[in-house]
């Protein structure tokens, strides 16, 4: 057994310099979550220097840092919001150099690093071919760091990225972002609008419209991953099944049609959750039991969330060897075809 972290951020200092000049030239009503985000961790305090400082190394740094902790092999992808923050033409450029640039650190060092490709959901159509290029050199599927400025992927015009991704086998990471300038407002005051409760209100919101929207249904071998033991909803299935139903039959919403199978099948069949940032036996151990130990990775969200002793919590789980390898390394390399 290896252990293979499949949750791990990386943002190179050209994209840094790029969200530098953000800061400064955009208004603070611009976007105040990616201002909240990065204008805390692009500036001077300890937390934001040493994360800067690992987030940019795909080297010595980064690997230290892993065999300090026991991970053999890191699955990284470009940290949010990634290219989903500029005008489309940028960001599709970028996303190419970005997979081009992150190509070439996994070419030096194979045996420690798999990639996701950044992909541009403002250019739905030059996302899928990003895609196609980026899995065809190598990359393993993509990253989508959820809303992409209020736009979330369970809309018409991002199908062909869903379809993109089943055609290619591959899958679609959905990670985390700071909630959109129309939802932030409440979580600002009291700082709840990022890792500590705002990521996971805005990426659960996320995967819920893509499951009700129909999008499995129409796509029954898309594969999505999301991190943070799915941002909660394994705690909601019961309730989310019930509810749903009830909408369905009062004919209540235009946007809530019947689906082939009950909202909870979905997290059985085309969902996995990884435990990045949530290294807490009693979550972990619930995820297994309602959606399988097949549907559970490890991953540390690393650097955000840094903690070496934290790996323990995995190695002590009490679950057989056999659940415990595919818990750390067996479900990673059948999901992304590592």
């Amino acid at each position: 057994m290896i252990r293979i972290a499949a949750e791990e951020a990386w943002a190179p200092k050209e994209i840094l310099e790029r969200y530098r000049k953000l800061l400064a030239g955009k208004p603070d009503s611009w976007d105040p979550g990616f201002r909240s985000l990065w204008g805390f961790f692009l500036g001077p305090s300890e937390r934001a220097t040493s994360l800067v400082r690992r987030i940019e190394d795909l080297g010595p740094q980064r690997i230290a840092d892993m065999d300090a902790t026991g991970i053999a092999k890191q699955l990284v992808f470009l940290s949010s919001p990634g290219v989903q923050v500029f005008e489309a033409d940028e960001a599709v450029s970028l996303s190419r150099a970005m997979n081009d640039q992150l190509l070439e650190k996994i070419k030096a060092r194979p045996d420690r690093f798999a990639g996701l490709a950044a992909i541009a959901p403002q250019d739905p159509a030059a996302a899928v071919k990003e895609l196609q290029r980026a899995v065809e050199l190598g990359l393993k599927g993509a990253v989508v760091n959820s809303h992409t400025q209020g736009s979330y992927l369970d809309e018409p015009k991002c199908w062909e990225i869903f379809e993109a991704a089943q055609a290619l086998d591959v899958p679609i990471y959905l990670h985390p972002n700071t909630p959109p300038r129309e939802m932030i407002a409440p979580f600002l005051p009291r700082g709840l609008d990022g890792a500590i409760y705002g990521f996971a209100v805005e990426t659960g919101l996320h995967l819920m419209r893509i499951v009700v929207a129909g999008v499995f249904d129409r796509f029954p071998k898309l594969r999505v991953v999301v991190g943070h033991l799915g941002e909660g909803l394994p705690f909601w299935l019961f309730r989310l099944d019930f509810m749903h139903a009830a909408m369905v039959r009062a004919q209540r919403y235009a946007g809530v049609q019947p689906l082939k199978m009950k909202v909870s099948d979905y997290f059985k069949q085309n969902i996995w959750v990884t435990t990045s940032g949530m290294q807490w036996a009693p979550a972990i151990q619930f995820c297994i039991s309602v959606l399988g130990i097949e549907r559970v990775m490890y991953a540390m969200d690393y650097p955000y969330q840094f903690v070496p002793d934290e790996v323990k919590v995995t190695d002590e789980l009490p679950i057989g060897e056999a659940d415990r390898k595919k818990l750390y390394q067996d479900n990673v390399e059948r999901v992304f075809r590592l």
